[in-house]
Order: structure tokens, then C-alpha cells, then sequence
């Protein structure tokens, strides 16, 4: 197996490319296994992102990102880790496409994957594209102020997305994704004080018009200008279960305020624990990962990163 690098960072979205750009500068020896998916990809243009008064493409937020770590030397290789292992040393391996990585430290930055409606994904991609399909009213519940909204979910997601978007517009129908709406009496409530139209499902033939999305319900077929699906996420923890780390009950991993998990070495930033899912909370999170690497390296071996002095250079190439 190779040499171990200082730091394997395994994701790059918003959270292991900011890692990545602070690691590089701190001049450690690392580099970024990225799958591709990140949720920021998705995003056609966010209006939120500081910096961008007009917006920004998604993808080409991460491009520039990728730029500016590598600028730094940062090396990023496409591929999914398939495995993760920790050996009696400490050091972590982890397998991918090219084979094995040894590292003495790894940040998992895998993020989380949005449950989508039942729909050609093809169909959902031009959906998204076009805003007719969205996923986080915290980031564009702006775009769909006084228009007609549709959100499909039951239970708390569903419920708490619908009260949310009704500071944006009046018009906001709670569509069931199965049979009949699952609420309790407080929910129930909750959704009436705030009028917010409740529909049973389920929620199937979802289809795109020229300027609208369309949704077959038990009520029959309704329009919306767009439609939020709140059916839940799916968290991506399972390297970190491969070496122990512990998951908290919202199915995140559990870290510290540093983003140590449990197991002594391993890292996490990003969707994949417990916070905000926003671009701007990943990528503070993980500027804090990386610091906390940093430091965490530098108390195992206070000089292994140290700037050589003249006297220095000079003798290492007399021994050379």
C-alpha cells in the first residue's frame, strides 16, 4: 500500500472542498475521492449563497471550488470508496476504483440523498431544472412568494415544510404521498389555523406542463407552479459504520463541536451530521474539520509539517 496520506477526504461537495482548500494551504498531503452526486449539483441557481447577487449554478460552484483546492494542491480523483477499514496503528485504508488509500486521518463528507416521488428521472431532472421540483424552502421558499405550491409528505416533514411555506404564499396544498394524510390532532390543527389545504394521496402521475407541474391525487388532478417533496432523506454513514463511529438517533453521525466522531482519527462534515443542510453551514463545518485535522496531526507529530530553515535545508541535502 502506498504512503499514508495526512488526510483522505471522501466527498466533494461544499464541505470536503472547503476541507480540502484549508488542508492544502496548511500544506498537508491530501486528496478528495468524489462520486460526483453532490446535492449542490442539483441546484440550478442559488440565490442565497453570499457573494453571488445574482446567483449561482450549482455545478459551477463546485467547479470553481475544485479550481482553487487544486490551485493549492489539492489532488481529487473521480470514484465511490467502497470500504472503509482502521488497523491496530490507527492508520485507515480505503478502497475505491484505483485501489487501496492509506491515511492517517479521514473526513467523511458524504452527505445525505433527498427521497424523490415517484416520477421518470429524466422528467424530475427537467423538473428541477426549471424549479417546478424543489427541495429546500430554507433556500428558495423566496422564488415561490404568492404562487401556487404543492408539497407532498405526511408526518413531520410534511407538515413542517407546509407551515413554513405558508409565509411565502397563501396557496399551499399538503398532498398525502400514499393513502390518507397521517396527522395528529396537533398537526391537524396546526395546518387549519395556518390554511393550508390538506389532500389525500396517493400522489402519483406526476407530470410537467409548459409552465407547471401537475400531481394526480384522490381529489383529482392539480396544478402547481412548483412542488416541494418532503419524503425524508437517506444519510450516508455507511463508511463510518464500517469503523465504529457512532450514529445519532436522526441517523447523522455524532460528532463533537470540532466534527470528531467517535472513533480517534475520523472526521465528518456536511449534511451527513446534524445541523442546517445548507451550503453555507457545510462549508463552515467543514473549515472547522479541517482545522481541527490540522491540529489534531500536528499534537501527534508537532514538526511534521514544520518549514525547514536554511541550516535545515542545508543539511537534509547533505544527507541526500
Amino acid at each position: 500500500m502506498n504512503k499514508p496520506l495526512d488526510c483522505l477526504i471522501i466527498g466533494g461537495g461544499p464541505a470536503g472542498l472547503t476541507a480540502a482548500i484549508y488542508l492544502s494551504r496548511f500544506l498537508l498531503d491530501i486528496t478528495v475521492i468524489d462520486a460526483g452526486d453532490s446535492r449542490a449539483s442539483w441546484i440550478p441557481t442559488s440565490h442565497n449563497h453570499a457573494g453571488y447577487p445574482d446567483g449561482i449554478n450549482g455545478k459551477e460552484l463546485l467547479r470553481l471550488m475544485r479550481e482553487q483546492a487544486i490551485k493549492y494542491g489539492t489532488t481529487i480523483e473521480t470514484g465511490r470508496v467502497t470500504r472503509l477499514d482502521r488497523g491496530e496503528n490507527g492508520v485507515f485504508s480505503a478502497d475505491w476504483g484505483c485501489g487501496a488509500q492509506a491515511a492517517l486521518t479521514v473526513l467523511l463528507a458524504t452527505g445525505l440523498t433527498n427521497r424523490r416521488p415517484p416520477m421518470d428521472p429524466e422528467l424530475h431532472d427537467e423538473a428541477m431544472a426549471r424549479g417546478l421540483i424543489r427541495y429546500c424552502p430554507i433556500c428558495d421558499g423566496y422564488e415561490v412568494t404568492d404562487k401556487r405550491v404543492g408539497v407532498i409528505g405526511s408526518g413531520t416533514n410534511g407538515v413542517g415544510e407546509a407551515i413554513f411555506l405558508r409565509s411565502y404564499t397563501c396557496d399551499v396544498t399538503l398532498i398525502a404521498p400514499d393513502k390518507a394524510l397521517e396527522l395528529s390532532d396537533e398537526e391537524r390543527h396546526q395546518l387549519e389555523q395556518a390554511q393550508v389545504v390538506l389532500v389525500d394521496g396517493p400522489a402519483e402521475a406526476i407530470g410537467v406542463t409548459e409552465a407547471c407541474i401537475t400531481v394526480n391525487t384522490a381529489d383529482g388532478l392539480m396544478t402547481f407552479d412548483s412542488v416541494y417533496p418532503a419524503l425524508g432523506s437517506d444519510t450516508h454513514t455507511g463508511l463510518g459504520k464500517m469503523v465504529g463511529a457512532e450514529i445519532a438517533d436522526d441517523g447523522c453521525f455524532l460528532c463533537d463541536l470540532k466534527m470528531r466522531t467517535s472513533v480517534e482519527g475520523l472526521y465528518a462534515a456536511g449534511d451527513v451530521v446534524h445541523g442546517l443542510d445548507q451550503i453555507s453551514h457545510a462549508m463552515g463545518e467543514g473549515g472547522q474539520a479541517a482545522v481541527t485535522i490540522r491540529n489534531d496531526l500536528a499534537e501527534r507529530s508537532p514538526l511534521r509539517r514544520a518549514p525547514l530553515n536554511a541550516a535545515q535545508q542545508e543539511a537534509a541535502q547533505e544527507g541526500d
